[in-house]
């Protein structure tokens, strides 16, 4: 929050303080009147003693509004205490700490800071001006004394001087007490905000990163169930179409689902553990999966129905495990489609490609023909995977039927070959 849209306003507690104030200072105004009366502070010249009350109402009435309407306030009691001064009201003291307080609140309390300052540097000068002119008519009246100019520091001048200082001291205190108020006060506001917002951004992470964390597990959920449950589904309905006339065959196949049934349960078994370990992302990187066991993938699709073969292009490096991880996810999640739409007689091919920049993995299957890609969880994993990779896909029907499936995602440089060829 900018000092300039700061806006202080006093709170139920601060007024109703200020009420307190007010009335305290009323009846100290009128026993201070009362007592000052009795002294007679002003000797012959001094004022009715009714004067003083009427002026203990205007310099301390108005502190009960001085948060509300500080540069009013302030006005006020300083016009009351100039009139109290040159009438010669029997009350000074209260009057002056009446002052102070107008003073302070309007540096400390006026939103508008162009106005505080001319408030407090008129009534300022106002008062100096005041004081000069009062200096200067005491010093032509007593003129005719001896002692007045018997020196340049005689008794009369060092009590104008200790005036001055006391009035510098009384008025630059105003001043600066009211100025520091106003900018600790802006600073407390700048840094509630700040931590306001703050703790607005911490939900915003939190609920972002439960977000992405549901996300991540509907993804992995998905590759795994969807792989798992269609190689058993196609499996088991070979199984029924055989079942009869070659029961060897028809073992062969039940154990291939036996197979993936407890390779389904493995992996889910490993993502519960992931989900149950702090840093769950980590966990899951440090999976055993590789990109070698692509083959599998693809020997599996060829039990599953789907031939599907297999090629490794390039010189194969060490491959990041979260990267390799998601390509192998991307490269399942491609078999499964193709084995659930590419139709019958379909069939493969898996290429894993290793180049100076990255590796990629394409994915290609022939099949019926798509005429419009529909999307779907699948594919939207797909992407998600590779963008979290830092890489890229591209899903594109093939015209001749079925469709191309291609992810690239670049290497760290420690991890290419021309790296480390240089060393």
């Amino acid at each position: 929050m900018p000092a300039a849209d700061f806006d202080r306003t006093p709170t139920a507690r601060e007024r109703r303080g200020d009420l307190v104030l007010a009335a305290v200072m009323f009846v100290g105004a009128i026993l201070s009147a009362a007592l000052s009366s009795i002294s007679e502070i002003y000797g012959d010249e001094q004022a009715e003693l009714w004067t003083a009350l009427v002026y203990a109402a205007f310099a301390t009435v108005p502190l009960a509004f001085r948060r509300r309407w500080p540069g009013t306030v302030a006005i006020v009691i300083a016009l009351a205490y100039f009139a109290a001064v040159t009438i010669r009201v029997p009350e000074i003291y209260v009057g002056n700490i009446a002052m102070f307080i107008g003073l302070y609140t309007v540096g400390a309390w006026m939103s508008d800071r162009r106005r505080a300052m001319i408030v407090r540097v008129g009534i300022i000068v106002g008062m100096f001006a005041w004081l000069l002119i009062t200096m200067y008519r005491d010093a032509i009246s007593e003129a005719d004394k001896a002692d007045v100019v018997a020196g340049a520091m005689s008794p009369f001048v060092a009590f104008m001087l200790i005036q001055i200082l006391l009035n510098l001291l009384y008025f630059g205190g105003a001043y600066y007490f009211g100025e520091r108020s106003w900018i600790e006060a802006s600073q407390k506001a700048v840094l509630e905000q700040r931590t306001a917002d703050l703790e607005r951004e911490r939900e915003v992470t939190a609920a972002q990163a439960v977000a992405l964390d549901r996300v991540r597990i509907a993804r992995e959920l998905h590759d795994v169930v969807a792989h798992h449950v269609s190689v058993m589904g196609v499996q088991a309905g070979a199984a029924r179409l055989v079942l009869d006339q070659d029961p060897e065959e028809t073992r062969r196949i039940l154990t291939g689902i036996e197979g993936s049934a407890r390779d389904a349960i493995q992996e889910l078994r490993q993502l519960l553990e992931t989900l149950r370990t702090p840093g769950g992302e980590t966990a899951d990187a440090a999976s055993t999966l590789s990109l070698d066991d692509i083959a599998e993938l693809a020997e599996a699709s060829t039990e599953a129905g789907l031939p599907t073969e297999y090629t490794v292009i390039g010189d194969p490096v060490a491959v990041p495990p979260l990267i390799a991880v998601n390509l192998y996810r991307i490269a399942q999640e491609s078999l499964t489609n193709a084995r659930r739409h590419a139709g019958v007689g379909a069939t493969a091919d898996v290429r894993v490609r290793y180049d100076d920049e990255g590796v990629e993995v394409e994915i290609v299957n022939s099949g019926r023909a798509v005429a419009h890609l529909r999307p779907g969880l699948g594919q939207l994993g797909m992407r998600e995977r590779a963008a979290a990779s830092g890489g890229t896909l591209e899903v594109t029907p093939r015209p001749v039927g079925g469709l191309r499936v291609r992810a690239r995602v670049p290497l760290p440089a420690s991890a290419r070959p021309a790296a480390r060829s240089m060393r």
